[in-house]
């Protein structure tokens, strides 16, 4: 597990976090011909480029709140099959993939929490938590609306 000897530290693993995850949306999004998988794939990264603008000013103004809200869990992630990067060909592979990725990063943040320094520490990470966990419930929503109500299963190159 990283040591995190300030809040920088944080903010720079967090601000590293969100820029893979817009790297991956972005590489899978190069996978499909369809407009309507790679407009979603494309607002997902979009999400992430926004959280990571959001945790990089958070940093350069020194402000370091978060909202701690309670978010929604469906747990559809808890069931949607495994799948690593290179094995999505559906819509459904995709969006679970999102969803399992939240969630990691999720968990992540809130094992920091357990282990941080001081209470500073503590409460950004779980703010960060609580980002992550409201990513997971839009995924979450999309697959259910869009897979589990709306029976849409696109392959990759479609």
């Amino acid at each position: 597990m990283k040591n995190f000897q300030s809040v920088d530290d944080i903010l720079d693993f967090a601000i590293s976090n969100e820029q893979n995850a817009v790297d991956l949306y972005e590489k899978l999004v190069r996978q499909y011909s369809d407009s309507t998988i790679k407009e979603s794939l494309l607002k997902f990264a979009d999400e992430e480029k926004n959280h990571k603008m959001i945790l990089e000013r958070l940093k350069k103004n020194k402000s370091y709140v978060l909202p701690l809200d309670d978010v929604k869990d469906m747990h559809i992630a808890d069931f949607v099959a495994e799948r690593k990067s290179t094995e999505i060909t559906t819509y459904a592979d995709a969006l679970g993939f999102a969803m399992r990725s939240e969630k990691a990063a999720y968990l992540l943040y809130k094992t920091l929490a357990d282990k941080a320094l001081n209470e500073e520490m503590a409460k950004i990470f779980l703010g960060l938590a609580q980002e992550e966990a409201k990513h997971r419930l839009k995924f979450e929503l999309e697959y259910d609306e869009q897979i589990l109500q709306g029976g849409v299963q696109k392959k990759a190159g479609q």
